[in-house]
């Protein structure tokens, strides 16, 4: 959040309305205008403070009002102060000089500590600048009152005394209460705790995060002491407790072979500090010693030799773009209470991190695989997030990487919904991204079906004519209007917002037709009233050689309203006796009743006249710039003349780069003159368009800079290159003015530079390609860079069946058929958790005509990675995937539901694939099996329900014969595919128990059956071989034993037969 004051807000009493606004000029704004007296110059001396989480007292606002009612008083600012919110604040005693100064490089706030000037060679003598008198309050937190003894308040406090002392400053006070800690200072370079100090008296003062050992853990015991101690608990988590060997012993071994790595240069024992990233931390030093050793030491700090700790804690760091996420290799809370359970792996709520990745190229990551190789891979997953195990190159601040150290870091493409804490707005989700894409569905589309093979996609196109442009236009509008009202919108996504109600604007006044005498007529002008908003009105029938001279005079209109604030800013600047700079810059906004009325104000009866028929006549000009010419041949000397006199006759001349020279103005004022003051009135916008753009190209025109660069924050203008990227505007005004031919700017026109800062913000500009492309304007389909930038932010803030309608709107392309189809499957897969869980998004995506095969494909695997095996069994079935549902029904469902005695919803299952089986590889000696178990079983009941009779016993036997030969199958083949599917033997050999109880399940219950079938009626020899049915059959041997007892006693009554 930038805390630079905008000068404008002294004068919101006389100010015109803001730019989505439609204003006319009159007589109270021009009186506005000479009332202003606050100079541009005084709004640029003022300190500059960008970082939200500091402040000055008095603020930067209220300056600005103390300057325009007292000038000159940033030069005298009275116990002038600067804080951060949680660390403390600096109080510069008496009068201080703060014009010009980037508090942001000079005063830094760390934990414990305050640094002033840290660049020793931009540091001003003692008492001019900050490098002054100075009462100075750091912010401890320690823990609560009650929880100090008076014996240790005392040692505190003598510990705070003898640093002061130290430092050549002097004590004031220490508040326990608030943990304020108060010094005077007589000059400045850094005070503070050094880092090992901070770790004897101290809570981290980050809200995050808390340091190990804190001043109220400090017993009348020798510091190293504590230090030196080691936790059990972290031995418990250690490398070698996971590889099975004692980790005492090998602690004991480490510091045997190397002694000199037990002491620890970090200030900190086996631990990292949570107040700093989770990096190698610098060694300590003096505080007050000179900045650049400290930076020395950054950059080549000892390395010490860690024990490696296991992956248990994520540390999400701060919110700053300085501080990133990191995933610690280290137990970092001392006497934490160990649970032995089953570990299900790690997992990160990511919603917590929103640390934006570092843009610039001296900052790119070093990637750990590169140096790691196939040990390690990192890289990019969902919504931007980078995850590595680097630093950033060329970064100051680069300090060596410890292995053990995981970085996430993520990409902000959600800027646009951020407000000036740069949190996320649910308003601004709705307005940028559902309200725009809900108008845009609700327009005529044109649906192509495309055939490819199997099924087919409904692909999208938007349907519009310039008849009803305006309208959509106008809707457009509304609803940027909308997000403009939302609290806290930072000042820069303002100024982006009040520009997209411009270019909408500009839209329907270069590409809208009006509708008469029944038939469709080019439109060249709406009238005055319908730039007001909801202005609706049926227009009279014009001619048609009208029709280029209306819409010269409405895109005049959308100029002087585009310009006006420029030139109130630029008016604001001057003084009283500036009369005659006055006039020019109210001439270059077109405000010609202002200019002649001010003329007329002053006596300047002659200078009234003529500026009355400025940009009217082309006669008057010529006689203007004929007796210029008189003048000069006459040998007249202008020195007598007024330079801002001779600017105006220049420009009433036509003379357009005679009056600025010496001035710079912006590239629309400069439009202006050239349209309004040296072409005649009834010339046409493209030729006004060529010969601009001609000058641009020889170099004497001002660039059609970017929006964001001509009026966002400074540091925006510095990345600006010329030529680079021009302004949305520009480029509608050459795509008007070569309708006819191939324009080649289209790409250039769409990226989103065009119309904002962010590379990833493609929301409003993809509306403005599809709107010009259905009324004809161009035809390309070559934008799917623009098209998936799109979706990769509407993914961002999870609305995925957004995403799918903007691919679906993605132009066909013969070369590449199924990108569509790839692009809709991946948004599927890879977002399965966010459109699953909302039922809207579902019957979306189902409404734009998606096979519902992909829905349940993308469900199946979802619930098949998350171990839910069940209902990735039925979306598997549901998407038609028969090998691998039939796989999971064998392996992880089928077991349970048998040993649970669901046989019906087995029954349904098996019944379902089998109509599929001739895709079903094995299908017999898999599902198939049941279905014969449970046909088999049904016959040997011999019930009423009976489905195949099988007569005699012998038949019966017959039939319970080749069912136990096919489960003997049926465990080879299950036992060899279980072994190559299952991630590890453990899981193998656990499944196929499962499977071996299942079928010796199965086999007792046939066997059972078949022998109560085989009593009293059947020969002897019949049974006995029913026996040897039994026998042979994977059944338990306890109920083998069992039968076996009746076969001894049939055998034994069969011999005893034969015997008589």
């Amino acid at each position: 959040m930038s805390m630079e004051v905008d000068l404008r807000m002294l004068e919101s009493v006389h100010a015109p309305q803001s730019l989505h606004k439609r204003r006319r000029i009159s007589v109270d704004e021009v009186d506005a205008f000479l009332s202003c007296q606050v100079s541009r110059k005084v709004e640029t001396s003022f300190p500059t403070l960008r970082r939200s989480d500091y402040y000055t007292k008095p603020c930067l606002s209220e300056l600005a009002i103390e300057e325009f009612t007292n000038p000159g008083y940033s030069g005298r600012v009275l116990d002038f102060t600067v804080g951060r919110v949680g660390y403390g604040w600096v109080k510069f005693v008496g009068e201080t000089d703060i014009r010009c100064l980037d508090l942001d490089s000079i005063i830094k706030f760390n934990s414990c500590e305050v640094i002033v000037y840290e660049d020793e060679s931009s540091k001003p003598v003692v008492g001019q600048g900050l490098n002054k008198k100075a009462e100075v309050t750091l912010v401890l937190r320690l823990k609560p009152l009650d929880y100090f003894t008076k014996g240790r308040l005392r040692k505190i406090v003598g510990i705070l005394k003898h640093k002061t002392a130290s430092q050549g400053a002097q004590f004031l006070s220490f508040d326990p209460l608030n943990g304020e800690w108060k010094f005077l200072v007589q000059h400045f370079s850094r005070f503070g705790l050094s880092e090992d100090e901070e770790d004897i008296v101290m809570n981290d003062v980050s809200p995050e995060a808390r340091v190990p050992t804190e001043l109220n853990d400090i017993e009348d015991s020798d510091a190293d002491e504590v230090t030196g101690l080691e936790d059990p608990t972290l031995l418990s988590h250690s490398l070698p407790a996971h590889l099975g060997l004692d980790p005492i012993r090998m602690k004991e071994m480490r510091m045997l072979l190397f002694p000199a790595e037990e002491v620890d240069e970090d200030g900190f024992s086996g631990m990292h500090s949570r107040d700093s990233p989770p990096l190698m931390k610098e060694p300590s030093m003096n505080p007050l010693h000179h900045s650049s050793s400290k930076t020395e030491r950054k950059m080549s700090p000892h390395l010490v030799r860690k024990t490696p700790l296991a992956l248990i804690e994520y540390n999400p760091g701060s919110f700053s773009s300085k501080c990133q996420g990191s995933m610690l290799m280290a137990q970092q809370n001392k006497g934490l209470h160990l649970k032995a359970s089953t570990s299900e792996g790690f997992k990160q709520d990511l919603k917590l991190l929103k640390t934006p990745l570092a843009g610039g190229h001296s900052h790119n990551v070093v990637d750990a695989a590169l140096f790691m190789g196939r040990s390690f891979r990192v890289g990019w997953g969902p919504n931007g997030v980078l995850v590595h195990s680097g630093m950033p190159v060329g970064s100051a601040t680069a300090q060596c990487v410890l292995s053990s150290v995981i970085n996430l870091q993520k990409v902000a493409i959600d800027n646009v919904i951020r407000d000036e804490s740069n949190k996320v707005k649910k308003e601004l989700i709705d307005l940028c991204f559902d309200s725009p894409l809900n108008l845009h569905k609700e327009l005529n589309h044109e649906i192509k079906r495309v055939d490819l093979g199997t099924f087919d996609l409904k692909l999208q196109k938007l349907v519009c004519n310039r008849v009803t442009l305006p309208e959509v236009c106008r809707s457009y509008i509304e609803i940027i209007e909308k997000q403009l009202e939302v609290s806290s919108v930072p000042p820069l996504s303002r100024v982006l917002f009040m520009h997209q109600v411009m270019v909408w604007e500009l839209v329907k006044v270069l590409f809208s037709s009006r509708k008469m005498s029944a038939e469709f007529k080019s439109l060249e002008a709406d009238d005055e009233e319908d730039m007001v908003p909801d202005g609706r009105q049926k227009y009279p029938e014009v001619d048609p050689e009208a029709l280029p001279v209306m819409r010269r005079a409405e895109f005049s209109y959308w100029l002087q309203e585009s310009v006006c604030h420029r030139v109130q800013e630029d008016i604001s600047s001057l003084d009283e006796s500036s009369d005659l700079e006055h006039i020019f810059l109210l001439l270059t906004g077109r405000q010609l009743d202002a200019a002649v009325e001010l003329a007329a104000s002053r006596g300047d009866v002659r200078l009234s006249c003529l500026l009355s028929q400025a940009g009217g006549s082309p006669a008057t000009r010529s006689d203007v710039a004929h007796q210029l010419d008189i003048w000069r041949k006459n040998g007249m000397d202008f020195n007598f003349f007024e330079e801002n006199r001779v600017r105006l006759l220049e420009l009433l001349a036509g003379n357009i780069h005679g009056a600025l020279h010496g001035v710079k103005i912006d590239w629309r004022r400069f439009l202006g003159l050239l349209m309004w003051y040296q072409f005649p009135p009834d010339i046409s916008l493209p030729v006004v368009f060529n010969t601009y753009q001609k000058l641009l190209n020889d170099g004497n025109a001002p660039y059609p800079v970017p929006i964001y660069v001509d009026e966002g924050p400074i540091e925006e203008a510095g990345n600006w290159e010329i030529g680079e990227h021009f302004d949305l505007a520009y480029y509608l005004m050459l795509l008007h003015a070569r309708q006819e031919d191939d324009f080649g700017a289209l790409k250039t026109m769409f990226s989103a530079f065009a119309s904002t800062n962010d590379p990833l913000d493609y929301h409003m500009i993809w509306h403005h390609r599809a709107v010009l492309e259905a009324i004809g304007t161009f035809s390309l389909n070559d934008l799917h860079v623009l098209d998936m930038g799109f979706v990769s932010q509407l993914l961002c803030v999870g609305q995925c069946h957004w995403a799918i309608y903007v691919v679906l709107h993605m132009t066909h392309r013969e070369d590449y058929p199924y990108l569509q189809t790839t692009v809709i499957r991946e948004i599927l897969f890879q977002y399965c958790e966010v459109w699953s869980t909302q039922d809207s998004q579902c019957r979306f995506i189902e409404n734009l005509g998606v096979p519902s095969s992909w829905l349940h494909e993308a469900l199946a695997i979802y619930f098949s990675y998350n171990g839910d095996l069940t209902k990735a069994l039925h979306h598997f079935i549901e998407s038609s995937h028969w090998q691998k549902a039939h796989s999971i029904f064998l392996t992880s469902v089928v077991h349970s539901l048998f040993l649970s005695a669901k046989h019906s919803e087995i029954w349904r299952l098996a019944t379902t694939m089998e109509d599929h089986k001739s895709e079903i590889e094995d299908w017999d000696l898999g599902a198939g099996i049941f279905i014969s178990f449970y046909v088999l079983r049904s016959s040997l009941q011999e019930d009423s329900n009976t489905i195949t009779e099988l007569g005699t016993l012998e038949n019966k036997n017959d039939e319970c014969t080749d069912f136990i030969e096919r489960l003997y199958k049926c465990l080879a083949v299950s036992g060899s595919k279980l072994s190559l599917d299952a991630s590890n033997i453990q899981t193998a050999n656990r499944l196929s128990l499962h499977l071996r109880v299942v079928y010796s399940k199965m086999a007792e219950e046939v066997c059972s059956f078949l022998l109560s079938d085989s009593g009293e009626g059947s020969a002897g020899e019949v049974q006995l071989s029913c026996f040897n049915t039994v026998f042979t059959a994977p059944i338990p041997e306890n109920v083998r034993s069992y039968h076996l007892q009746d076969a001894v006693s049939l055998f034994t009554s069969c011999l005893s037969e034969m015997a008589q």
